[in-house]
């Protein structure tokens, strides 16, 4: 017999996320009178606005639309906004019609928790004072969802940059822009080269925003001024489990990519990923170099230039993304036991875990595209004890 339990260790097994919970402040009920999940706040200084793209990859067909349709991809683009204007509404973490598609689809009831708001406002207008800002592409894991390392994203841009998360469609849950909901295939092979073909696609689109022309299949207006603060020069990459290795796939191919940040990668691909000579840091926890001899290879024969390897003591393969914060509030609405919630988040306290999200991503990405110096990733901190450095 299916149980729960069952469920949460295979899909911890097989990278199938249930990427929704709630943090542990309170929040006012949705339109329907559920409780609706938070997010903690980014500490930096910016406002954040938030726009999608719905882009479409003409040179691939679609193989379950069928005849004469062409690859669709949901991206959503976070910048620093010039205010907060209330006239512009909160952008969902999760659409409602893929939440309740992804609660079905793991055997969750659908009626008992509302997906969070993040801190981003739809078509808020772009901040330009500070001419162009380093931008970061981000991939997620297996049967997920763009909007799962939000914390980690809307941190990132509180700072000044600019990152665009991309739904890989058919390994995620996806509403494209005119409704059409999309789900993982489980009879599509999806491997990491075909995420990365996607972030590939992604930046060749982001060259057009720059440029001037608007990449969104539907020609939607986009906030005045958005390609201009796009500072292409300066491009790094992140990804989660799966979207960790194309992580280094991209950089292996692609030289606009300056800079990698692996969030529990296995780094297992058809074929490997191969060298990469820019850096590169892996935030480890389940996926180690003890425990997994394609993540030492890598780091040992393919890993060239700069690299770091740091893992957080507790720490499971959900803590690195939005999982570790969410996941303890959705266990307590349905009442999943300490020890199935802990096989989601070990140890880690949930909020030591945002803490590192918040702190090691934005050094990383601030020393190697802004050149500033991080002692953060020079040792061991006392502001975060349970962090390893790995030689």
């Amino acid at each position: 017999m299916t149980t729960r339990r069952n469920l949460l260790v295979a899909a911890l097994a097989t990278g199938i996320v249930v990427p929704l919970g709630a943090g542990r402040a309170s929040a006012a009920p949705d339109r329907a009178g559920l409780p609706r999940l938070t997010l903690p706040r980014p500490t930096g200084p910016h406002r954040i606005g938030s726009v999608a793209l719905h882009l479409v990859d003409r040179s691939r067909p679609d193989p379950v639309a069928g005849a004469g349709h062409h690859r669709s991809l949901m991206a959503t683009v976070c910048y620093p906004a010039a205010r907060d204007d209330r006239r512009y509404p909160a952008a969902p973490w999760l659409s409602a019609a893929a939440t309740h598609a992804l609660l079905v689809g793991n055997e969750f009831p659908a009626d008992v928790v509302a997906a969070p708001l993040t801190a981003g406002q739809v078509g808020a207008p772009v901040l330009r004072d500070s001419g162009r800002r380093p931008v970061i592409v981000y991939s997620h894991g297996n049967n997920s969802h763009r909007g799962e390392a939000t914390i980690v994203v809307q941190q990132l841009v509180s700072h000044g940059y600019v990152v665009v998360s991309i739904d890989h469609t058919y390994d995620a849950y996806s509403e494209l822009s005119n409704g059409r909901l999309t789900v993982p295939e489980d009879e599509l092979e999806f491997t990491p080269w075909d995420s990365a073909y996607d972030m590939r696609f992604l930046l060749d689109r982001l060259e057009d925003l720059a440029a001037g022309r608007n990449p969104d299949a539907g020609r939607r207006q986009l906030p005045a001024g958005l390609g201009a603060v796009l500072d292409l020069r300066r491009i790094g990459m992140a990804g989660w489990s799966k979207g960790a290795t194309s992580t280094a796939i991209v950089l292996n191919q692609d030289r606009r990519v300056r800079a990698g940040l692996a969030l529990d990668g296995p780094m297992q691909a058809v074929p490997p990923p191969d060298v990469v000579d820019r850096p590169f840091m892996m935030m480890t926890a389940e996926f180690t170099r003890v425990a997994e001899p394609s993540v030492e290879d890598f780091w040992r024969h393919y890993l060239t230039g700069w690299k770091l390897n740091v893992q957080a003591d507790g720490a499971a393969h959900s803590s690195y993304c939005d999982h570790q914060w969410l996941l303890p509030q959705l266990a307590q609405a349905i009442g999943m036991s300490d020890e199935e919630l802990a096989g989601w988040v070990g140890t880690l306290d949930p909020g030591r875990g945002v803490r590192i999200q918040q702190a090691y991503p934005l050094a990383f990405f601030d020393l190697h595209l802004r050149n500033r110096r991080q002692r953060l990733l020079e040792g061991p901190s006392a502001a975060f004890p349970e962090v390893q450095f790995l030689p």
